[in-house]
This record gives structure tokens, sequence and C-alpha cells, in this order.
């Protein structure tokens, strides 16, 4: 079947077509929801989506994609997570692309997007620095232009995976205005080029996702601008739907709450009445979650205006965050000096890692926007509060 007639499909008949190509071709063990696809395993998996035309169900099929209605992309998406598909961190595809068809020349769109689709680019998110992480705006990371190329100066923090891309997309300060939204940039630049260094950051969690990425006196093409030269605000805030769809499942904290199931079962508290009183709280949380992104997913499908959504699926993150903290904590009181055992807990008959459980948690109401800025917008443009 062609990928632009997977539209034609029934809902249902596309959804077990999917899953059946799920359990053909992703690993078995592999499956776990909170693990994230890096290196050769990321490359592998999403180079089997697009041979098999499974790849972008979001980008429109001139692109390359396999332009998928709305509905469809959120049962891929469910489809995923059912199998408990390890998410690969793929900004080019999530982040970039979409940035690419909006604001992008008919040069950059030919020659990046085919590379995005194929991996044969990998890209990492230059955003954040040392004093501009939830104030972004603050940014401080130079490009002052030289004839042809920019030549650019400043740091980056909190780059996922730099270690594993060849590309980073960046904001970087082109002009000092009056309000320090203006004059900023958009700009793509290989990894590759003199001048750029990259230092992984070890977190509590033993890995080393993060990343400073240090540029002294790089040369970029002027020609690597993505739309307007001092306007970049903008085209940074520039997404699709599906990646709403991922931001506000409730996929991890459904599987937190199966963890909990699992370690107060092989601690013996299963039927003890406070267990049963905290699970209770935690299922209903849970049941919250799943019930408001369905009614937020069900709004996009229908077409609403962005702005409306965007506010539920910004809730979502926030509730589904703090919820997940609140689930590992309780794992941790439950399993006891288990809790602490650096991978699995065989002398309970547990197989999950639960001190790495906590410890991925404790970020997850930092990054994509702290727990307070999220608030704050919420306060501002759902509620109508006064800044």
């Amino acid at each position: 079947m062609s990928r632009n007639d997977f539209n034609t499909l029934s809902d249902e008949a596309f959804r077990a077509r999917f899953r059946s190509w799920i359990a053909q071709n992703y690993p078995s063990d592999l499956r776990n929801p909170l693990k994230r696809l890096t290196g050769k395993a990321a490359r592998t998996w999403l180079q089997s989506q697009l041979r098999d035309g499974w790849r972008a169900p979001g980008l429109p099929a001139e692109y390359g994609g396999m332009g998928l209605s709305m509905r469809k992309q959120l049962i891929y998406q469910e489809e995923l997570e059912r199998f408990g598909v390890a998410r690969p961190i793929d900004h080019g595809l999530r982040l970039l692309a979409p940035v690419l068809i909006r604001y992008g020349t008919e040069k950059q769109k030919a020659y990046y997007l085919p590379r995005i689709l194929s991996c044969a680019d990998m890209w990492c998110q230059g955003y954040s620095e040392p004093n501009a992480g939830s104030d972004l705006a603050n940014l401080k990371t130079a490009a002052v232009l030289e004839g042809d190329r920019y030549v650019v100066n400043g740091q980056k923090i909190w780059t996922t995976l730099a270690t594993d891309a060849n590309m980073i997309f960046m904001l970087v300060r082109t002009s000092v205005q009056p309000r320090k939204q203006q004059g900023i940039t958009f700009l793509l630049a290989d990894l590759n080029t003199p001048g750029i260094e990259i230092r992984p950051i070890r977190t509590l969690a033993g890995d080393e996702h993060f990343c400073e990425v240090f540029f002294k006196d790089v040369a970029v093409p002027a020609e690597n601008v993505v739309g307007r030269v001092d306007e970049g605000w903008s085209v940074a805030k520039a997404l699709l739907g599906f990646e709403r769809f991922s931001h506000g499942s409730p996929e991890l904290v459904r599987y937190a709450l199966t963890v909990l199931r699992d370690t107060a079962a092989a601690v013996g508290a299963s039927s003890s009445t406070s267990y049963l009183e905290l699970h209770g709280r935690h299922a209903s949380d849970v049941a919250d979650a799943c019930a408001l992104y369905e009614l937020s997913c069900e709004a996009a499908i229908r077409g609403n205006e962005p702005d409306d959504s965007d506010h539920d699926f910004m809730m979502l993150k926030l509730f589904n965050a703090e919820l997940l903290q609140r689930l590992t904590e309780s794992i941790q009181e439950l399993a006891g000096h288990y809790g602490g055992v650096i991978g699995a807990a065989p002398g309970i008959g547990l197989k999950e890692d639960l001190e790495w459980l906590y410890m991925i948690a404790r970020p997850v109401t930092i990054f994509g926007g702290t727990a307070q800025v999220q608030r704050n917008i919420l306060a501002r443009r759902a509620l109508g509060l006064p800044a």
C-alpha cells in the first residue's frame, strides 16, 4: 500500500496494520516507554520506518511523510505506546521539519528534509543557555555577519544528545533591540565546524544525554538562517500538532502506576489498607490525565484553534510531570531499601530499575518549561489573570 493511501483505511484497519508492523519490526528487548533510543538503535528503528512507509506520520506527503489525518496520527501514537516503544530523540522530524516547511526556503527544504527522513542528519536543539533556560529570550550566544557567513560565539547547555548529532538548530542573537524577544535569529549549523566543542553532562540517573556546546569563532553560512534575520523568536515557537500529542500523553504515568502495583505485590503490600488508599488516589489522578488527554485530542481532531488545545496540552504536561514524580516517590516508599538498588531488584522479584525510575522523574518539572513558568503562562492565557 502506498503511504498516500493510509487515510483511505478505516481507523480499525489502520490500527491493526500498524500494530502488526510494530510487532514484527520493533526489538522486544527495547520495550520500555521510559527509555530513550539513541545512537545506532535509534537510527535503525527510524530507518526501518522509512523503508516500509511508516516514517513521519504528521509530515505532508509532498515532503516525504505519511500525511496522516489528525485522528490517525493519534492512533499511530497510541500503538507505539501500547507496545512500549522507547522514544527515539528525533528532533529533526519532530521540531525542525515543521519549522522548515513553514519558514524554510525551497533550497533548504529540498536539501534538509530528505536527510532528516533518512537519518543522514541527526539534529540537536540549541536553545537553553546558562542564564537563559525558562527565560529563553535572555540568550546571549551572538552571531555577527561577516560577508556571507555568521561568526558565532557563546554557549548552549542541556542540549539533548548533542553527542549523537551531527547538526544543530539554534537561536542566536544577531542584534540588540528594545524587546529581548527581538534580535534573535534561527540558525542551522554543522557540529563538525571548527570551533565547536561538546561536553557531556552526567546526570543522577547515570546517563550523559545532556550536553554543553561551546562556540568559539564558528563560521556558519548566512544561507543557513531559517526565516527572517532578527525574527527567529516566531520561528522558534512554530511546531505542528503531532508534537502536542506526544507531549500530553499520559503514557509515562500509566507505566509508573503499573510499576507501583508490581512493587506493592513484590513487597507483599497489595492488600494493606494504606496501600489501597494510596493506589486509589494515584489511579484516580491517572484516570483524570487519560480523560483530559482524550478530550484534548478530540478537540484537536475537530480542528479547534491551536491556542485553545495548546492550553489543555500545556496543563497536561504540567499535571503529568508532577503526577509522575508523586508516583515514583510512592514507589520508593513502598520498596524501602530496594528502591536504592541500582538495576533490577531480584531480591523481591522486580525487573524494573526503581532507582533509575526515580532519578529520571526528577527533571520532568524542569525541561520543556518549568512548572512555575507553565503555571504563569496558563494563568495569563487560559485564565486571563494579569501578568
